[in-house]
């Protein structure tokens, strides 16, 4: 009876046991699907941080479209993204088909010259500067004051003398879509490099708060006071004259800001089919070189140097002048065979018949730059001199190699025939351009004694002290003759580099008249005094 009495209890406890085994079960399906969600975040960040994801962030965020942007992020896979981009380039090729596109070329350039010359704690691509930069190319006109200082303001800024930040002015004389004589303002009110865009021409009044200081005409002459100031776009404080362009007003400013930043337009073609055709070989020798400089993480600028020695070329003579035309045919393909650029050139030799016999023992050299993604090329070119109807090809492995943010790295070590600096208006463009240098490669890396054999590099990630903000490196140059030092010499980033700038050109000329002819080796080393950490890039070259 006892236990007939327990029966119920017994019930209960089973009843309880499968209520407690049923919410294990649950909570192990809920802490499941907490983790299918997390892999599912995971996934999707990785798929973020692809190299599409980047070249859609870190590329070209200034100069696609909405639409674009919609269409890009709906897509599934890699092909798909991979003929957009091919699209996305070919829509703004002025000359559709084509092998080649300025467009995208040009873009490129830019973007290289930003990082060079905007970089502050942000790489130059990310900057005002650098931003308004790779949009629009140079300005027609650059007013600097990298120190601030003494200002003497117009009329229209309601005049007097005042004390400013470091700033800059831009004037482009015509912008599409903008107008005429566009005016922009850069402002380093901090004094760290890192000028923005400035809304009010009032930014960059150092003394706008300072009482008694900076006075305007009008209150100068007690007519208005300074604590009367209006605050501005900006958030400054405008002084308030009355002698106001129509562009200076705050709604024509506020306008030509949302402009300025705006994408431009894009004319809308039909894509026209790329013929390829077969390449066949004779016999025309040259060499060639590949150099590597970084443009952002997932583009590289790839100089392609051609050098061909004249007297292997057929020069036929033509009212006292002797000429010679190179027909050049390049072609990139990845290692699944898909094209990834193609381009083509042709060279024209002029030389006047009096002295070309010491013309003849000299070397012509082309060059074309193209931004590559990283990984692994097959190039394939080809030669035609014209008049002889010779042909030559070359077959050659590109490893385009791939930088990230953070390690200490350089670009090729470029040993050059010609290094100089190239007028404001030729600025990122033309061949044997980098940024705002001139470099001349020598392919085979043969210098004259008695020559000057230039130099070039750019380090990137260099470390910022915390308390300067600059970089602090060292930079070492070692000639090495069959592994024994006969050469060094060292300098220091100078102490007036610009602030938070983590990337620095290297550019040297070095005379060659106190070594004799032989083989010598280039040993660069590079020192990051902040990170701790040494770079060795080295270059073999021959005197003779």
């Amino acid at each position: 009876m006892f236990f007939r009495g327990l029966k119920p209890i017994r019930y209960i406890f089973f009843a309880l046991l499968s209520s407690l085994i049923l919410l294990g079960l649950a909570q192990g399906d809920a802490s499941a699907k907490k983790n299918r969600d997390k892999a599912r975040r995971r996934a999707l960040k990785r798929e973020m941080e692809s190299p599409y994801k980047k070249w859609l962030q870190q590329e070209v965020p200034y100069i696609i479209t909405g639409e674009e942007r919609s269409t890009f992020n709906s897509l599934n896979t890699d092909e798909e993204r991979e003929q957009f981009i091919e699209t996305f380039w070919e829509r703004r090729n002025p000359d559709p088909g084509s092998p080649e596109n300025e467009f995208r070329e040009e873009y490129y350039r830019r973007i290289a010259y930003a990082n060079e010359r905007f970089a502050s704690g942000w790489p130059g691509w990310k900057t005002d500067r650098g931003r308004i930069y790779i949009m629009y190319g140079p300005a027609d006109e650059v007013e600097s004051h990298p120190s601030g200082g003494s200002y003497q303001r117009p009329f229209e800024e309601g005049g007097g003398v005042t004390s400013t930040y470091p700033w800059e002015r831009w004037r482009y004389r015509y912008i599409d879509g903008i107008g005429n004589n566009v005016e922009l303002e850069f402002v380093d009110p901090s004094g760290t490099g890192e000028y923005r865009m400035a809304m009010s021409p009032a930014e960059k009044d150092a003394l706008a708060m300072v009482p008694g200081a900076g006075l305007t005409l009008d209150e100068q002459q007690g007519l208005k006071s300074k604590s009367d100031r209006r605050m501005g776009l900006g958030g400054v404080l405008e002084p308030g004259y009355a002698y106001n362009r129509r562009s200076q007003s705050p709604f024509e400013r506020l306008d030509l800001y949302s402009k300025i930043f705006r994408p431009p337009d894009v004319k809308f073609r039909d894509l026209q089919a790329v013929v390829t055709s077969r390449i066949s070989a004779n016999l025309v020798p040259f060499q060639v070189r590949t150099d590597f400089v970084k443009i952002t993480e997932e583009t590289i600028l790839t100089p392609i140097t051609i050098q061909v020695k004249n007297r292997d070329l057929q020069f036929e003579e033509n009212d006292g002048v002797m000429q010679a035309t190179l027909s050049i045919y390049g072609r990139l393909t990845t290692l699944s065979g898909r094209v990834a650029e193609v381009f083509e050139d042709a060279m024209q030799l002029d030389v006047p018949s009096r002295i070309f016999d010491k013309y003849a023992d000299k070397k012509s050299v082309y060059q074309k730059a193209l931004p590559l993604k990283p990984g692994r090329y097959k190039l394939s070119i080809v030669l035609k001199d014209e008049n002889s109807e010779n042909m030559g090809t070359l077959d050659l492995p590109v490893h385009v190699r791939r930088y990230d943010g953070e390690s200490l790295a350089s670009s090729s070590l470029i040993l050059a025939t010609h290094m100089s600096p190239v007028p404001t208006s030729r600025v990122g463009s033309g061949i044997f351009v980098i940024g705002a240098t001139k470099v001349r490669p020598s392919v085979d890396r043969r210098f004259a004694r008695g020559a000057d054999m230039g130099i070039y590099m750019q380090v990137y990630n260099l470390g910022l002290d915390e308390g300067s903000g600059k970089a602090s490196a060292e930079i070492e140059f070692n000639v090495l003759s069959r592994g024994n030092k006969i050469l060094s010499f060292t300098e220091n980033v100078p102490e007036n580099y610009p602030s938070a700038r983590s990337q620095i050109t290297v550019q040297k000329s070095m005379p060659l008249n106190q070594l004799e002819p032989g083989k010598y080796t280039l040993q660069m080393k590079i020192t990051d005094k902040v990170k701790n950490l040494t770079l060795t890039p080295t270059e073999n070259f021959e005197i003779f």
